[in-house]
Parts: C-alpha cells; structure tokens; sequence
C-alpha cells in the first residue's frame, strides 16, 4: 500500500507538532510534509497534491479559506480537514462550501482529532462538537 500524504499547514510550532504526533500512528504509512504560511502551503500543495491537507484557517501570509479554494481548484482529489480555534458557524459554513471535508475546533482536536481523520479519510464529513455536530451537519447537507 502506498503511504497517505499529508500536508499539515500551522504556524504554531508546538500545535503543529502535536497534531504530527497525533496523525503518525493513526493513519499507518504516512508521508507527513508541513508548511506554516498561507503561500507557502499553496505552493506545497499544489506540487505535493497531498491526500489530506489539514489546515488552519488564521495563517500568516493568505488564510485557510483563501488555501482551501486554491489547493481544491490545483488539486481537486485532496482532502481538506479545517483544524482552527474559530468556531463561527458562518467561518465552519464557509469552509464546507468551498469542499471541506472536515472541521474541528482545536480545543476538541486531543478528543476529536483521529475520530476526524477517519471519517475524512473514509469520504465521510466531519464537524467538531463545538461545531455543533449532527444538527450542523443535518443543515450543511442541505448547503453542500
């Protein structure tokens, strides 16, 4: 089986750690890549055409938002998993028209995280709890 690429896009050092360190075991063969800008990650993604992209929304340089519509149009197989401190239902809302797969809340990410993997890697969509989970997503459906 060939290794999952994934694009791990976060400016915090530490968080971004922490999210590699929860991913490596989670999704066996794994070819983990990481950028901590918004430009930087376009270009990544773009050349690298990664299978997940985990992404923050408040990054230097261009945000998630403005990543995601690019990295889908350049590169419409990757997945996109919002992994973000904001957790506006407009902010969530907007993420999963322009193709989000996923969007956890990063307080939730030590509970939620790998749950959300699963689910995006599968094709399912995912939304944190603080993101109002089902009855979000029941809504969402009618959106997307």
């Amino acid at each position: 089986m060939d290794s999952i690429k994934v694009l791990v896009v976060e400016d915090n050092v530490e968080f971004r750690q922490f999210v590699r360190n929860s991913i490596e075991d989670e999704l066996g063969p794994i070819e983990i890549t990481e950028a901590f800008d918004g430009l930087s990650a376009v270009q990544v993604a773009l050349d690298l055409k990664p299978d997940l992209m985990i992404l923050d929304i408040g990054l230097p340089n261009l945000n998630g938002l403005e990543i995601a519509k690019r990295v889908i149009e350049g590169s419409p197989a990757s997945k996109i998993l919002f992994l973000s401190q904001e957790s506006s239902k407009d902010i969530m809302q907007e993420a999963f028209k322009i193709g989000a797969r996923g969007y956890v809340v990063k307080s939730d990410a030590g509970r939620e995280l790998r749950t959300a993997l699963r689910a995006v890697l599968r094709g399912d969509r995912f939304v944190s709890r603080r993101g109002h989970g089902l009855d979000f997503m029941k809504r969402l459906k009618l959106l997307v």
